[in-house]
């Protein structure tokens, strides 16, 4: 039996279809990430994003994630698809952040980082912190890895870990660093923005595998 203290929560991000959207929901992942940004190989339309948001089944949530955008763009996304959570993967200070009034995540740059907590302490209203590989002031999903001995023992904040996570690593990743929450993209593609449901059917047998041996 999972232990509940243990269970490592799945977000699948970078979706782009209805249908990879509804196979992602049934195969059991908590959250599925849409992507915002428009200079995003990964970015998608309101169109679909709003047929997404209408189909997904109860208690998976929809995870908007945006890069230094205009305020217009980020007010209309919300407008439309009502967001259960706002993810911030560029350089918006706390107050950008807060000025929307919803639950947000902050992404850590990790590859230009040299104290997550830190980091995250400028940030105390986030309800967690996504360390991904990438520099400030670049996107993420690159497929890259950072040294998890950079994150801090005692990390004071849910954490939420990601950058290069595959199916052939993610256990590794639980086992070493306890996080709240995995994130993957590129990990579990057949190319930029498609997803493969055999993949994503491995990454999410192998958290809850380790979950389940924890």
């Amino acid at each position: 039996m999972i232990d509940i203290k243990y269970r490592t929560r799945i977000k699948i991000c970078g979706i782009t279809t209805l249908d990879d959207a509804k196979q992602i929901a049934q195969l059991g992942a908590d959250s599925i990430g849409l992507v915002f940004h428009g200079k995003s190989p990964r970015y998608i339309n309101l169109e679909t994003a709003l047929k997404i948001r209408q189909n997904l089944p109860a208690f998976v949530t929809l995870t908007a994630l945006f890069m230094d955008e205009q305020q217009a763009w980020v007010h209309q996304v919300i407008e439309t698809i009502q967001p259960d959570l706002l993810q911030f993967h560029g350089n918006e200070t706390p107050a950008d952040c807060l000025f929307w009034k919803r639950p947000y995540i902050k992404a850590i740059p990790m590859g230009s980082t040299s104290d997550a907590n830190a980091y995250a302490a400028n940030y105390p209203e986030a309800h967690g912190f996504l360390l991904d590989s990438n520099m400030a002031g670049r996107q993420g999903g690159s497929g890259d890895t950072f040294d998890w001995s950079k994150i801090p023992s005692r990390f004071a904040y849910p954490l939420i870990l990601a950058g290069g996570l595959t199916p052939k690593n993610v256990a590794q990743a639980i086992a070493e660093v306890r996080p709240w929450a995995v994130d993957v993209s590129s990990g579990v593609e057949i190319k930029r923005g498609a997803k493969d449901s055999n993949l994503i059917k491995q990454f999410i047998y192998e958290v809850n595998r380790v979950n389940a041996n924890s």
